[in-house]
């Protein structure tokens, strides 16, 4: 029996370790496996298998650096390694004892991830050649042949489609929860996650540990099945340190849910934040970052500080500060770690309410609003009250907040006048308040030159804004001068336009100032009362634009 010699990286230093060649391996045909088959996949000790090519780098999944935990693709780590390219080919795997520390090595055009501990490992080399050549199909086994017919390997389950939602468990590592109770912190994230119906087209989940220094345990990509998910909440080790839960979160937030580790387009993002007493450190200014991301945080709090302890504590009202929204409904309390299972079930039915997720980046809390309203003699103060209405009741709908929905107004005739901007008012109750009151302007009517006012000085101060920009004209006459280049010069700002005309308003200037397509975003009525049914029009226009901007 010949032997190869296997570099092993144990404890920073290089060691060469003789490994034997599998008994019988002699011009063995390697074993055909997929792209994402994994080193724990793979139940021997020493195995020939066959790589396909045409795997995408991206979506390899590595932890370690020749040295690879167990729940690394092998021709991820293959190619990681050097062994093959990406056009596929044999490789030797030979399996491992578990450790600590995988490192990350970005090699072969592959950034492989760290890793604090796992169960098992394993390293590749060059493999030997049989007779099957690498096909770029990905092969429904990775078992070695036993003379039986081999099973085809099962489909990953979908998971709860009704619980769709990118998860981070942001669990407490500090010394404040001490090693016992992290572990039953870990065993009660473990029955979430197991009710969650973790899955393909169901939730993602990752965890991150808040201690002195953040650290991100895995990302949403890494697992799609609860299986593997409770075994890589089990391999988590206690760091110790100060609950600097503040650190934590708003690293999660800005790096956490990002494309390249797995965030899913349109999908609610949510972080749970469990605490055992009280943080270290300042979580309100983390709380405003993480609703700034589109970020729904949710705060566990476990052994609230009994009054002699409140004199240690930074903020009493932390959970308020951090949460999405001070409703009740993001903030959740255990007495303690022990008896937690009846606390499971009440968590996951609100993690799956995503009607509930108030922070979410959606048309109601992502837009930036202005009405540019027309206040001509034509229209008379009765109906111009109309006009406020119909104004008030688009405004309402959305979630204004500093964070949120901004909305501002400009009344025009021959000059224009703005009534406030998007910097003005932060709340719902304000705003509205303020179009109640604005005063009737009356004279002519130059729409044009109010387009290109507002352009220029409601929208251009926001230009930085991460809201989608949309204008809504509300106009009951033909303008005396030309809207179709000012409306052209919005449209170039990333505006997009609805005009609603009353009365008297010429249908071709609709047209003219409407974003395409024109059908669904000019709108007209011959009475002012006839504004009000045009109101979920618009609503469901702003909503359907934002959506396709996002796509």
């Amino acid at each position: 029996m010949s032997a190869a010699w296997i570099p092993v990286l144990c404890l920073g230093v290089c060691l060469l370790l003789l490994l034997p060649e599998p008994a019988g391996s002699e011009g063995a045909v390697p074993i055909p496996i997929t792209c994402f088959t994994r080193g724990l996949d793979i139940r021997k000790e020493q195995a020939d298998v066959l790589c396909p090519g045409g795997c995408l780098l991206e979506e390899f999944s590595v932890f370690g650096n020749i040295v690879y935990a167990s729940v690394s693709s092998v021709c991820g780590a293959a190619v990681h390694r050097g062994v093959i390219s990406n056009s596929g080919g044999p490789v030797r795997i030979y399996s491992l004892p578990g450790r600590e520390n995988y490192s990350s090595v970005v090699a072969n055009g592959i950034q492989s991830q760290t890793l604090s501990r796992w169960s098992a490992s394993f390293t590749v080399t060059k493999g030997k050649s049989g007779t099957q050549e690498a096909t770029g199909q990905a092969v429904s086994t990775a078992r070695p042949a036993t003379g039986k017919r081999l099973k085809k390997t099962p489909e990953k389950k979908t998971g709860n489609k009704d619980c769709k939602a990118d998860i981070a468990f942001l669990i407490d590592g500090s010394f404040n929860i001490g090693q016992r109770r992290f572990n039953l912190q870990k065993n009660f994230v473990g029955k979430v996650a197991l009710m969650l119906g973790i899955g393909t087209e169901g939730p993602h989940v990752g965890l991150v540990q808040a201690s002195e220094h953040p650290k991100i345990e895995f990302y949403l990509k890494n697992f799609t099945s609860a299986k593997d998910v409770l075994f890589a909440i089990k391999e988590v080790g206690f760091r110790g340190g100060n609950s600097n839960t503040g650190k934590a979160l708003k690293h999660t937030a800005q790096k956490f849910f990002t494309a390249e580790t797995g965030v899913r387009k349109g999908i609610p993002k949510v972080v749970v934040v469990f605490i055992d007493g009280w943080p270290s450190d300042d979580i309100e200014e983390a709380g405003i970052v993480a609703r700034e991301f589109g970020v729904n945080v949710f705060i566990v709090s476990v052994a609230k500080p009994i009054p002699e302890e409140l004199g240690m504590v930074q903020d009493v009202a932390f959970v308020d500060k951090a949460v999405c929204r001070n409703n009740g409904f993001f903030s959740y309390h255990m007495p303690n770690w022990f008896g937690t299972t009846k606390y499971v079930k009440p968590l996951v039915q609100k993690l799956c309410t995503h009607e509930q997720m108030m922070c979410s980046k959606t048309c109601y809390n992502s837009v930036n609003i202005a009405f540019l309203i027309d206040g001509s003699s034509s229209v008379g103060d009765s109906n111009f009250r109309l006009m406020l209405e119909f104004v008030s009741n688009i405004a309402k709908t959305f979630e204004i907040s500093d964070i949120g929905a901004k909305i501002a107004a400009v009344q025009f005739t021959y000059d224009q006048r703005t009534e406030f901007s998007f910097t003005d008012y932060s709340t719902k109750e304000n705003v509205l308040a303020v179009i109640r009151n604005i005063r009737y302007m009356s004279g002519g009517t130059a729409t044009g030159d109010a387009i290109s006012f507002t352009v220029r000085n409601v929208f251009g101060p926001v230009r930085e804004s991460p809201n989608k920009n949309f204008l809504v004209i509300v106009t009951d006459g033909q303008s005396y001068d030309d809207v179709r280049g000012p409306a052209a010069a919005a449209h170039d700002a990333g505006i997009t336009i609805f005009s609603v005309g009353v009365a008297w308003a010429p249908l071709d200037d609709l047209k003219d100032m409407a974003s395409k397509p024109k059908e669904s975003h000019a709108f007209f009525t011959r009475e002012f009362t006839g504004l009000e049914p045009i109101v979920s029009d618009v609503i469901r226009g702003i909503c359907r634009d934002f959506l396709e901007s996002q796509q």
